[in-house]
């Protein structure tokens, strides 16, 4: 896995010498997308990386934003005037609070810290910390020095377009989306906001699970690695729900619903058990 994006690394540092390039890695939760990139990095200290995880909004960024987006009601009053009232929605705010689907994360933060690499500054790689659930002081994040050769970022969405599934709830958490005010917000935020900054990737590359099944599989496994032990039921459960967020975007991904430019295929070990030919720039 990792050979696979080296070469697509070097490859577009033959296409574009005279900066650093701009690679994505995109793969579901618990695919190996962000041990990979960091091994790459380990490997390079020419290599700067750092994941979407990295630059979620604060946790009072998010309560803001979910208290605004779940409460706003725009209406025109009876002199068509438009006009703005707020009606509390605690179930969609709960929806929005969550971090993790499109309009969680700072992409002016992660277009910052690229421009700067970009320019040969001194750049702090931004952190987030998932215990405190917020991002980590900025006096904690490293400090990547010099010129880079490439920008390694990765994230479970990275690459993926507008959903085209069904319109109906594919869950429990969906079903709680009253008026689909959540599920909207979503894909405004990704076709908006998140498909821009993904189009100015050099390149791409997906790491395709085998199953959404599997998905679940893996993330509990990550789980348990963390806290070495087995998961509770009250875990399990909580883990089941927190991967409802991921499913719709996780599934249009697996189906196409991606602008990757190179797609490897994994098995249910995450072995890859197809990868495309190295014979043009991307792969």
């Amino acid at each position: 896995m990792a050979a696979i994006i080296a070469d697509v690394i070097e490859r577009q540092r033959a296409l574009h010498p005279e900066r650093p390039v701009l690679i994505g890695v995109a793969g579901a939760q618990g695919s190996g997308k962000t041990t990979a990139v960091q091994a790459l990095a380990a490997a390079n200290p020419r290599y700067a990386q750092f994941s979407l995880d990295d630059v979620y909004l604060t946790k009072a960024e998010r309560v803001w934003r979910a208290d605004n987006v779940s409460s706003f009601d725009p209406y025109r009053d009876m002199d068509g005037n438009f006009q703005v009232a707020h009606t509390p929605r605690p179930e969609i705010e709960r929806l929005l609070l969550t971090r993790g689907p499109p309009g969680t994360h700072d992409l002016s933060l992660a277009k910052d810290v690229i421009a700067r690499l970009m320019r040969g500054e001194p750049t702090k790689l931004p952190r987030f910390d998932k215990t405190a659930d917020d991002r980590a002081p900025e006096s904690t994040w490293p400090l990547f020095q010099g010129q880079a050769e490439a920008i390694l970022v990765d994230g479970w969405c990275l690459g993926a377009t507008p959903t085209a599934l069904p319109a109906e709830p594919l869950n429990g958490v969906e079903r709680e989306d009253e008026g689909g005010i959540w599920r909207k917000e979503t894909e405004t935020q990704l076709r908006k906001i998140y498909a821009p900054f993904f189009a100015t990737f050099d390149a791409i590359v997906y790491l395709k699970p085998p199953n959404w099944e599997i998905v679940r599989a893996w993330r509990g496994q990550q789980e348990e690695h963390l806290l070495g032990r087995a998961l509770t039921a009250e875990e399990d459960a909580k883990l089941d729900r927190f991967l409802m967020f991921y499913e719709r975007i996780t599934r249009s991904m697996m189906a196409g619903g991606h602008m990757a430019d190179v797609v490897v295929e994994l098995d249910e070990a995450r072995c890859v058990v197809k990868a495309p030919g190295r014979n043009d720039p991307h792969g």
